[in-house]
């Protein structure tokens, strides 16, 4: 079940902006997010403006079960959308949620947008929602995602073993990473500082 604190919300940076995914981003999604290579290490593939459909119903169906709450990131100089992230995972009685499902339009990538929405993410969660441990997976031969992870702050915590099944049959080994809210404050600082100098 959702609380008044997880209901949907618009967070707001400087280079981009998160906005509640809703079923009508569907086909601007899908003009951007169709790259293989966005999917390739994802459980489900997005292939085609029908699978993006799906997504973004599926999605919107955990959204309405409180399993997570989607955003679609939005640069702020043109409005346009470059991808899509969620808060999910969400065990609110433990003051406990994971950041993922993340993805960002090749061009996108290293511009800065995906640091600062990372960076409001966790700003919400930690600030505003009242949460103690937020948690990050990838997969263990995600080399770009793992890094990137570390390099907001993440603590790498291990592997889970044959952890998840791809569409694929595939089992996937999962790494764990969390941020605590005792981490926080350095973890906003260098997130801050990281941010002022790619301005």
């Amino acid at each position: 079940m959702t609380s008044p604190s997880l209901q949907p919300v618009t967070l707001a940076g400087e280079v981009v902006r998160l906005e509640p995914l809703q079923a009508g981003h569907a086909a601007a999604l899908a003009q951007v997010g169709l790259h293989p290579e966005l999917w390739r290490l994802q459980p489900e593939p997005v292939q085609s403006q029908d699978d993006m459909q799906r997504y973004v119903d599926r999605t919107l169906a955990n959204q309405r079960d409180g399993n997570c709450l989607p955003f679609v990131i939005v640069r702020q100089d043109d409005g346009r959308i470059i991808g899509a992230t969620r808060y999910m995972d969400i065990a609110l009685a433990h003051k406990r949620l994971e950041i993922g499902g993340t993805w960002l339009t090749p061009e996108s990538q290293r511009s800065g947008a995906n640091t600062e929405a990372k960076f409001l993410l966790l700003q919400h969660a930690f600030e505003t929602i009242g949460i103690m441990r937020v948690v990050f997976k990838t997969e263990l031969s995600n080399m770009q995602s793992r890094q990137a992870i570390l390099r907001i702050g993440g603590v790498e915590e291990g592997v889970f073993r044959k952890h998840l099944i791809a569409q694929s049959g595939r089992a996937r080994d999962m790494v764990y990473f969390a941020i605590l809210d005792e981490d926080w404050p350095a973890v906003k600082a260098r997130l801050l500082a990281r941010m002022r100098r790619s301005a």
